[in-house]
């Protein structure tokens, strides 16, 4: 009778150091051939907090660059020749040109309230490989 109450006494222990297997999530099972994918949620995209007034754009001050820092889009158009890319955002405004030496980035904007944005940043690259090359050069080869 001792070794059946010890041996219930150890099971009892014993039982409760055993866990529950662990459960695994379930991933979505793939579709069918011919069934409707399950539907996507969209993500919501976050938007940063407006500041409710306008801000000002630094200007780069760079030697070689005072023919375009400062310049709205048609003089810069009639400098490099019609841009090969034009992007809109906002009141922003992005011309990139391009030529055998070089792609230039200029990024144009208002310098005050409701004003025609002007070239305030430039970036330049090789077309090659993206790597980036003097800016006043890359101004100085695509100028017709």
């Amino acid at each position: 009778m001792l070794r059946t109450g010890a041996s219930l006494l150890a099971l009892t222990l014993l039982a409760g150091c055993v866990t529950a297997p662990a459960t695994t999530p379930q991933s979505p099972r793939a579709p069918v051939r011919g069934e409707a994918p399950p539907p996507m949620t969209p993500a919501r995209p976050q938007v940063a907090p407006s500041t409710g007034g306008f801000v000002a754009p630094r200007i780069m001050q760079l030697p070689g660059l005072e023919g375009v820092i400062g310049q709205n889009g048609t003089a810069l158009a009639n400098s490099f020749g019609p841009p090969r890319l034009e992007v809109r955002e906002g009141d922003a405004l992005k011309l990139q040109f391009s030529g055998e030496a070089c792609v230039l980035d200029i990024y144009l904007y208002p310098l005050r309230p409701g004003a025609e944005p002007s070239a305030t940043y430039v970036d330049a690259r090789r077309a090659s490989d993206g790597i980036d090359v003097d800016r006043a050069a890359c101004v100085a080869a695509l100028r017709r």
